[in-house]
């Protein structure tokens, strides 16, 4: 994500103070070498976040906070190790009576999440094959509540409201372009096949993040932790399967998509794709994900500059040109 909108809203220059509304993305008590309290905080809007810290905390007189909840915040911008950083002065929760604009305060996908949801329906919907269009209703109907609000990630590519069904749905439009491309040359290939791995291949990471009611993620679970989306995805195909008698040889289809859609084994597919479905779906969300995180990258930066280098893209600095 990029800098924080909460850091150009300055309250005293002189101090480099800042105020306002932000979310508490992640918050640990923690203690400095003298022993004494102190929060840990990622606070977040709509612009990015910020490692922020609170010392000498005291329950009793700063109160509490949890990740997920909006907060009113006083602090200073430090610099530390080459980052801004907020020293918090002053700190609350949300009053009730407080009206705050939540676009502001937390990232988007542009569009609803009801119409991206009600689009991805409709796409099964349509599908001739009807073991594929049964599966993946299905599991959209089951997972429909946290569709509509899990981010794609913690903290890398579509890390916001709504962003799950807004990398799939742009992974669809993608792969459309593809196919109509391929199938003239290919007639076996199959589109449908393609758009239900789509769909279900990110789908259990609503079972992979902790998730509040902003749609901000705060950590993996448990079962994230230990097991991951891929290896969760390929049990949840495992069970609708079995509950809805889906022929054996498309279920073991969409579980190849699911296994193999991260392409190599330190990004955690046992096997690289292995039919031409499968290697679309790999590398249509490869693109997405990286398409995502260099616009991201290049945001803030002028043209004719360089990014700071991204790890998640090999360490690489992106280089913003003028050309369109």
């Amino acid at each position: 994500m990029g800098r924080m909108n909460l850091l150009d809203k300055v309250y005293n220059a002189t101090a480099n103070q800042v105020e306002g509304f932000c979310i508490v993305k992640s918050v640990a008590i923690k203690s400095n070498i003298k022993g004494a309290a102190y929060l840990d905080m990622i606070l977040a809007d709509a612009g990015g976040e910020c490692n922020a810290k609170l010392w000498d905390y005291a329950p009793e007189v700063h109160g509490t906070f949890d990740a997920g909840t909006v907060i009113k915040v006083r602090a200073s911008i430090n610099i530390w190790k080459d980052e801004e950083q907020l020293k918090i002065d002053r700190i609350r929760n949300l009053k009730p009576n407080e009206d705050v604009d939540m676009r502001d305060l937390v990232p988007c996908a542009p569009e609803s999440p009801e119409e991206m949801y009600a689009k991805l329906y409709s796409i099964a919907e349509g599908f001739k094959d009807s073991d594929l269009k049964l599966i993946t209703q299905y599991l959209l109907k089951e997972n429909k509540e946290d569709l509509l609000r899990y981010p794609a990630a913690l903290k890398l590519h579509h890390a916001m409201r709504g962003g799950l069904l807004f990398h799939t749905l742009t992974m669809i439009e993608s792969a459309r372009a593809i196919i109509e491309v391929y199938k003239k040359l290919y007639p076996a290939l199959s589109s449908e096949l393609v758009y239900s791995g789509i769909i279900l291949h990110d789908m259990a990471k609503t079972k992979e993040l902790v998730v509040g009611e902003l749609g901000l993620a705060s950590a993996y679970s448990t079962p994230g932790q230990l097991l991951g989306h891929i290896n969760l995805g390929m049990a949840m195909i495992e069970r609708a399967a079995a509950e809805l008698m889906i022929n054996e040889e498309t279920k073991m289809l969409l579980q190849h998509i699911v296994l193999a859609h991260h392409g190599v084994p330190e990004f955690g597919s046992t096997r690289p794709p292995m039919f031409p479905e499968a290697e679309i779906v790999s590398t249509v969300d490869l693109l997405d994900a990286r398409l995502f995180e260099m616009y991201d990258a290049l945001s803030g930066v002028v043209t004719g500059g360089f990014s700071e280098r991204q790890w998640a893209l090999d360490n690489r600095q992106l280089y913003k040109h003028g050309h369109e």
